[in-house]
């Protein structure tokens, strides 16, 4: 069984979107795919995506991303905690997995997370900027920092026994330096939600040999101090540069 990773899709894009009705029906069918995260944030087009991967793959697992937890345009009061419950069910209902899969004594293992500013304080620009800050809602009294504990609780704390090897997976990136150091300085204003220290730490703590993850929209592959770290966005449309648009094989089971 190969193992693939693919990220940040954004099937709200008709060009992404064809790119998956166009994928082999029949090429991945005892393979297992790593999908890291920012499907849609509109329910009925992430039912229909999950619903292609299902179909084509022996085994898809699943963490959400920001995206898919915004609920700009749904009813007044419900929050992006709501949300996620909802997308938990559209993903059993799928046939997709959010819980950690054992296969031939790998273990691959989902943590769930957002971004506690660990990465540094956001200025008043991305305050302004950031999309998350109006499309998701949280319950009072959440900020980024209870949010990212909130969803961190519910991670894997050990691993089970008969486990030889460990993989974890995240939307978010689990370190800084994971940016790679050719990002233009203006961008670099993103750096406070990009992710969470607090993922690196869990994922350490399972023992990860590799680590795929999104959001970025910047792919890449690199070792670590042990631990191999995999980025393969689909990304927009227009991102050809720093996002591949293909399924990475990064391993097997």
């Amino acid at each position: 069984m190969r193992i693939f990773a693919l990220s940040d899709i954004h099937v709200d894009h008709d060009d992404n979107a064809k790119w998956l009705r166009g994928l082999s029906a029949a090429d991945y069918r005892r393979d297992l795919l790593i999908l890291a995260g920012d499907i849609t944030h509109r329910q009925p087009l992430l039912t229909w995506c999950l619903n292609e991967f299902a179909r084509r793959f022996a085994q898809v697992l699943f963490v959400p991303g920001n995206h898919d937890l915004w609920v700009m345009g749904e009813a007044p009061g419900k929050t992006s905690l709501q949300k996620f419950d909802e997308v938990v069910a559209i993903a059993a209902d799928c046939g997709v997995s959010m819980r950690p899969y054992v296969g031939n004594g790998t273990l691959i293992a989902p943590l769930l997370g957002w971004y506690d500013y660990s990465f540094g304080e956001p200025g008043e620009d991305l305050l302004q900027r950031w999309s998350d800050f109006y499309a998701c809602r949280w319950p009072p009294g959440f900020d980024p920092a209870n949010v990212a504990a909130h969803f961190a609780a519910m991670n894997l704390s050990q691993v089970p026994a008969g486990v030889d090897r460990v993989m974890t997976f995240s939307h978010f990136l689990p370190r800084l330096d994971l940016v790679p150091r050719y990002v233009p300085a203006q961008h670099r204003i993103l750096d406070p939600v990009l992710g969470s220290t607090r993922l690196d730490a869990q994922l350490r703590r399972l023992g990860s040999v590799a680590h795929v993850y999104g959001h970025s929209h910047i792919n890449r592959k690199v070792r670590i101090d042990g631990v191999e770290y995999f980025n393969n966005a689909f990304g927009y449309p227009h991102e050809e540069t720093i996002t591949a648009k293909q399924l990475v094989c990064i391993g097997t089971l």
